[in-house]
């Protein structure tokens, strides 16, 4: 029998196929709650042969890579849009910070875990790479959205370093505990009510914590 290579898969791709497999690789993740996928559950489900993998990623961690890199692009724009609003102010940038960042986690429950992972399995280069990208932008927004606050008198002097692992831990530790909802809570799924519920609970938490006032 033929084996089938990559030269003979990249005749016939189609389209949209890488996206297709970060979308399915994304799927396995949070309806599985971990942050790892098997090639052949990936091929199943998407329908595609898992050569691609090879052909678009060079191999399972490639394909990894590039999905961290994927999420966490549409989150740094994100956040570098909110602080350069000079229509918006501070208290309210913040909620909405908070509140995308729940959203965010509720959509991509497995991204801090994901982010640790790769951070522990790279090397120096690599790892220094990601959290330049990535984690900095993020503690740098924060050094910005809470001095502004400060500045304007609505905000009490916090550390920004920590208040990133605060809001970040937060949320985190919240979509990542499916677990203990199931055999605490007899509830398993983490539905848009109840991410909302966690949504008004954490932000009116967090800001009763900053808040001057």
């Amino acid at each position: 029998m033929k084996r089938i290579g990559v030269e003979d898969v990249a005749l016939a791709v189609p389209p949209g196929a890488r996206e297709h497999l970060l979308d399915t690789a994304s799927a396995i993740m949070r309806d599985g709650d971990i942050v790892d996928i098997s090639l052949s559950e990936l091929s199943l489900r998407s329908g595609l042969n898992s050569a691609l993998v090879k052909y678009y990623f060079g191999n399972k961690a490639g394909l990894l890579k590039a999905l961290l890199d994927r999420d966490w692009q549409a989150i740094v724009r994100s956040v570098d849009a909110l602080v350069a609003k000079g229509d918006m102010d501070p208290e309210a940038k913040l909620r909405r910070h908070i509140s995308k960042v729940i959203d965010t986690f509720y959509a991509v429950p497995y991204l801090n875990r994901l982010t640790m992972r790769m951070v522990r399995e790279s090397d120096d280069a690599e790892a220094r790479r990601i959290a330049d990208c990535y984690l900095s932008p993020i503690y740098r927004a924060y050094e910005d959205l809470i001095g502004e606050g400060v500045r304007a008198g609505v905000f009490r002097s916090v550390d920004p370093q920590l208040f990133y692992f605060t809001v970040t831990g937060a949320v985190d530790r919240f979509f990542s505990t499916r677990l203990v909802m199931k055999y605490c809570f007899d509830q398993d799924t983490l539905t848009e009510e109840l991410r909302d519920r966690y949504r008004e609970h954490t932000i009116d938490i967090i800001m009763a914590g900053i808040l001057a006032r």
